[in-house]
Order: structure tokens, then sequence, then C-alpha cells
């Protein structure tokens, strides 16, 4: 049996809070783009895509968890490269989840099980690593997501210490914040992570079903969210990404779908059902958007990324993918 990242159920315990949103007027959702991938271990086929990101040119990367590897394809997803293989050695993945770019178009791999995040150029090149698995500055228990904001520095979701560190694009520690529970700026499992153009840090918390925002120094500024599958609640919120407007993206796995708010938790629209039809999914993990206005998902158990934006809706074309629930 294949391996996957954790999916966190819908029994957890709650911990007894709730978000009060802000009113706001609704949004129409984007359009159904396109969609690329299938599941296999060729070139733009998937095993579990999990994350997502996007650089300055356009272009898409997508972690392939169980194939263990990085792809990277074209905004209308032409296939262009990809690097990694089963290992812990350099370039090597055990389980990656999240993946980032910055400025420079550099790009950062967390690898769950080496504990480890690893860097590299834009084609695969390796950089440099760090992290090992323990509780110490620098040191991880299965992280899952990172970002990077304008200055360059980079966030990583430490999600068996429940927390979140800080480094320089080298990987120089910096900071961190967060500890065990359901408060204002404490996390259970923190999974996806993004900055928007202000600095702020938004974490997704799917062990108290919430969004938090911080300043990128950890003070905590917010919350929104909690269970259900009504306007900005959630079942196994994962990932998270902003957009140039500073609105907020929210994969919401076991809704099967993306809910958007702004970036004080305002809710904004959502979209999608399950199912392997155009804008449908089977356990949404991840989001990423680009420079242009476009909202990038990795549609785990369909093994495909589905792109949504502005413009005419296109005519229906073929969906691929197969129905997969798997448990961690």
């Amino acid at each position: 049996m294949t391996s996957s990242p954790w999916r966190f159920g819908i029994g957890l315990t709650l911990l007894g809070f709730a978000s009060i949103l802000p009113a706001t007027v609704r949004a129409q959702p984007p359009v159904y783009l396109t969609q690329w991938g299938s599941l296999g271990s060729g070139d733009g086929q998937f095993n579990n895509p999990v994350g997502v990101a996007t650089d300055a040119a356009g272009n898409v990367y997508v972690v392939d968890y169980d194939n263990r590897r990085i792809e990277k394809f074209t905004g209308t997803g032409a296939f262009l490269t990809q690097w990694g293989s089963l290992g812990s050695g350099e370039g090597q993945f055990l389980h990656p989840t999240g993946v980032a770019t910055d400025a420079a178009g550099d790009i950062y791999v967390v690898d769950q099980s080496s504990h480890r995040v690893e860097k590299f150029t834009g084609t695969g090149t390796y950089l440099t690593q760090w992290g090992s698995f323990g509780a110490g500055n620098g040191q991880f228990v299965y992280p899952f997501g990172v970002a990077t904001d304008a200055a360059g520095d980079v966030y990583v979701t430490d999600s068996g210490n429940n927390r979140i560190q800080k480094f320089t694009s080298m990987g120089d520690y910096l900071t961190q914040w967060g500890t065990y529970g359901g408060g204002d700026g404490q996390l259970s499992s923190p999974a996806g992570v993004a900055t928007d153009a202000s600095g702020d840090v938004y974490v997704v918390d799917p062990g108290t079903y919430r969004i938090q925002k911080f300043t990128g120094t950890g003070t905590y500024l917010t919350q929104w969210g909690f269970p259900g599958v009504g306007d900005g609640q959630f079942l196994s919120p994962y990932g998270v990404a902003t957009d140039g407007a500073g609105d907020v993206y929210v994969t919401d796995q076991y809704n099967h779908r993306i809910q958007k708010f702004t970036g004080a938790g305002a809710y904004l629209t959502q979209w999608g059902t399950q199912g392997t039809g155009d804008g449908q999914f089977n356990y949404p993990t991840a989001v990423a958007t680009d420079a242009f206005g476009n909202i990038y998902v990795a549609d785990q158990s369909n093994h495909r990324i589905q792109k949504f934006g502005s413009g005419p809706t296109p005519t229906k074309g073929t969906s691929w993918g197969c129905l997969k629930t798997l448990y961690r």
C-alpha cells in the first residue's frame, strides 16, 4: 500500500472556540479554466499531488507525494521538468509535502518524513537543506507546509511540534511561535501556511478547524473558522494561499471545496463539490495563486491540478483520475 500524508478526520476533539466572521458582500466564484494530470508515474502524471506553488513567471510546481518528486509545468499545464527520487540523500525525498518559491526563483520543499527543508533552483538543482528530527530550534517533527515572504524569509509548519518556525533563505533559524492547544496563537497539527504582501502569516490549524493570522514575528492577530459545512466553516482545512488583493483561499478537504475570505476572515465565496468533473474535487489538499489572478488546486485523490480564474467558461473537456480515499 502506498503512503499518503495524513488526513485530519472529522471526529477530532473540539476545543471549544467559535469565530464570528465579519459581514461582507458575497463574491462570485472563479470559473474553471483547465486541468492536467492522471494517475501514474510518467511525465505530467501524479500519485497523490499534495502541494502546489507558482513562480513570478507563472510556472507551476507540484509535489507528487507518492512518486517522491517535484514536477514543473507552464501555467497551462505543459510539462517542463521534474526532480527527486526515493531516499534521504541530497535532492531525494521520503515524503515531500509542502512547496514554495521565492523572488529569486528558488524552490523550497518540505520532506515530512526526513524532517527537513530542501532548497533547489527553479530547474531542480540542489542548493542546500536544513532540519533534523527533534524539538530544538531548527529541528522538526513531521513538518508539512512552507511559505516565503517578500524579504526572502521562510516559514515552516512544524506540525508535530505544534509551532511555526521562521528561517532565512539559507536556513538560519530566526524565531518560532506556537504551543499545543486551541487558544489564540496555539496550534494543533498546523498544516498549510501562506504570507501576504504586508508580511502577515496565515496558518491552517486542522486540529481546531480554523485559520489563524499572525504578524511575521508571530504576534497573534485574528482567527476564523469552526467545524461544519456552512459558509466559513471547515471539515479538515489543509492548504492556504493569498492573492495580490490580500484575499485568502483555503482548501476544505472533507467538504471538497475551496473557500475564499478577506484577509480579516470575512467570507467571500466558495466553489467545488465531490466528484471527478470539471471544478469538482476529491480531497483538495493545496492551493496556490499566480500574479495573473489564477488559482491552482492540487486535487489529491483525482490526481490532477485544476486551474481557475476570470474569463469565459471554456468548452467542457476530459476529466482524469480515480477516487481513492487514504487515511493516516
